[in-house]
């Protein structure tokens, strides 16, 4: 028997929940890989290997409300470098700055302190999920906004037919992902 991949390993164990939250949508679930402590090392471990090479290291790694923040403070505290949490609008207490962005009905804003990274700051971009990108390149533009260049996107699951993953790409922004599901 072959010994799986590291992608095949982690996408066993991202648990698909039908019709939610609404019909006919198929529900990515990554909370089995943050139960088991096994595979959720490995999953650290996956980008962890990535950023530790020179070329890739951060000096910040940024994390996307709320999924974000499991995976970049964690991988942050691996590679011994900072961590910084963009928030949904409203939840920092400090001064910040703020970028609004499209959803599929509405909108949503994002926002990140000030001072939480400084200009020519190298920063890793992470999220859990790339489904139509408006999170993410909320969260680019921010971190840009205030002189940091986002180095790559990362998320564990990429939703190829939803576009997003396509639109960062073609805005410049490299991405990383470790599972891509078919479908929505």
């Amino acid at each position: 028997m072959q010994p799986l991949s590291v992608n095949e390993y982690l996408r066993q164990h991202i648990r698909t929940v039908p019709d939610w939250p609404a019909p006919g949508v198929q529900f990515r679930d990554i909370t089995p890989l943050l139960q088991d402590p096994k595979v959720f090392r490995v999953l650290i471990d996956a980008f962890v290997h990535r950023y530790m090479d020179k070329a890739l290291r951060p000096d910040v790694v940024a994390g996307l409300d709320a999924r974000g923040f499991i995976l970049g403070a964690v991988v942050a505290y691996e590679l011994n470098v900072g961590f910084v949490p963009i928030r949904k609008k409203g939840k920092l207490p400090f001064t910040t700055v703020e970028e609004t962005y499209e959803l599929e009905y509405g909108s949503a804003t994002v926002e990140l302190h000030t001072d939480a990274v400084k200009a020519g700051d190298r920063v890793l971009l992470i999220d859990d999920l790339i489904a139509t990108g408006g999170t993410m390149m909320a969260g680019r533009r921010l971190l840009e906004k205030l002189g940091a260049t986002v180095t790559e996107g990362a998320a564990i699951v990429d939703l190829p037919e939803l576009g997003g993953s396509q639109r960062l790409r073609e805005s410049g922004l490299p991405l990383y992902t470790l599972v891509d599901f078919a479908g929505h």
